[in-house]
């Protein structure tokens, strides 16, 4: 049973075609593609494809988006899943004030983190940052329980802002000192380390919370980017959401 894992942000859609939905499973291709160019899947990177036999996915990028994405699966005569945020799901327990409304995105990746923490036999609280558009920043406790988490501009907004906002400022291309002497280096690194002020104090907190060292992951498309920046460790993975997909993929095929 193939099973085709979409995951479809503010800007790009990312995909990812595995054996079968499940944790671990073979990938067979993936790709991504930019949220303009939504309209050339079915005859371009998926046309080579073949069927899989279950789509599950999450969006964030609203209804006009998710139902242009659906037109392209018609390529397979296939009908997709779309997460939806629960109190429950996975083995993490939503501690959102109203569950529903915690973003799909960051719920299948806080899932995903929860999953790798349990397949290395490890009890430990966990903090989860997705660097993209938006930079979220997740608390874990060791029991699976989603604490809450912070939503913050990423890099490219802050900039702009700035840019807008600012007289004689405009988008750089510095790199991150840890003394800037440009204007280009010091927009640069002030989102930087601003972004890596807000995980220093997630981790703090839970910490503090939680009485234990957390584990950090970091994912997101400008992850690599962010990671090297980082005065903690951090665990960089690059599919993150993917693997919160098969693992809710896995757990719902099996109580089906």
């Amino acid at each position: 049973m193939t099973f085709l894992a979409l995951d479809v942000g503010n800007t790009r859609l990312k995909w990812a075609l595995y054996e079968e939905p499940r944790s671990g499973s073979r990938l067979i291709a993936q790709g991504a593609q930019f949220l303009e160019n939504i309209e050339t899947l079915a005859e371009g990177d998926w046309a080579d494809l073949g069927a899989p036999q279950w789509v599950l996915g999450c969006v964030v990028a609203g209804d006009a988006v998710k139902r242009r994405v659906e037109e392209q699966l018609e390529l397979w005569d296939v009908t997709p899943q779309w997460v939806v945020s629960g109190n429950a799901e996975a083995g993490v327990i939503n501690g959102y004030d109203h569950p529903a409304r915690l973003g799909s995105d960051r719920w299948v990746a806080i899932i995903g983190a929860r999953q790798r923490l349990v397949s290395r036999g490890l009890a430990r609280p966990c903090v989860v940052v997705m660097v993209g558009t938006a930079v979220t920043v997740e608390a874990i406790d060791t029991d699976g329980r989603f604490l809450g988490g912070i939503i913050l501009p990423g890099h490219g907004i802050m900039l702009r802002a700035l840019e807008s906002g600012t007289a004689g400022l405009h988008v750089p291309t510095g790199e991150v000192r840890d003394f800037p002497t440009n204007t280009s280096d010091a927009l640069t690194s002030g989102g930087t380390f601003a972004i890596a002020g807000a995980v220093q104090r997630m981790v703090d907190n839970l910490r503090r919370h939680c009485g234990d060292e957390p584990v950090c992951f970091m994912t997101g498309g400008a992850g690599w980017k962010m990671a090297p920046s980082m005065a903690l460790q951090v665990e960089l993975v690059e599919g993150l959401i993917f693997d919160g997909l098969l693992e809710m993929a896995s757990r719902r095929l099996t109580t089906a």
